[in-house]
């Protein structure tokens, strides 16, 4: 049972932590997917529509994705819209919810939510399994 001093406290978290997945957006492509490419600290990169880095993660084995709930939340996995087709080393995989994920040389995409403006790579070696991609 949860006291009433406690519940002020509870919501204000609850509060924050939906504040911080709303403003999670996933990565973001025009209608031919990714491709484009950026320069930054971590070398040249992978990058969405608005210039932000993709992410491989290390677990993820065998072309599937095994990255959600709260780590989907703070890695938003690269969504292809309906109709997107693979292209030049990008293919599509299917996630457990049945949406599909961009991948690149067949490991899928992420963004990643401590970036917070085009070409940063705060994400590149985060807990020594996550890396920006590189194309």
């Amino acid at each position: 049972m949860t006291s009433l001093r406690a519940a002020p406290a509870l919501a204000a978290a609850s509060i924050l932590v939906a504040a911080l997945v709303a403003g999670c957006a996933a990565p973001a492509f025009d209608a031919g997917g990714p491709g484009a490419t950026r320069q930054t600290s971590a070398g040249k990169v992978l990058v969405d529509a608005h210039g932000m880095t993709l992410y491989v993660y290390d677990e993820d084995r065998d072309g599937r994705s095994s990255c959600t709930g709260l780590c989907a939340a703070a890695w938003p996995p690269a969504e292809a819209a309906p109709g997107a087709r693979p292209h030049d080393g990008f293919s599509l995989v299917a996630r457990g919810d049945g949406a599909m994920q961009w991948a690149y040389d067949g490991r899928p995409l992420y963004g990643y939510v401590g970036d917070t403006k085009p070409g940063e790579v705060n994400g590149d070696g985060a807990e020594g399994v996550w890396h920006a991609a590189h194309g």
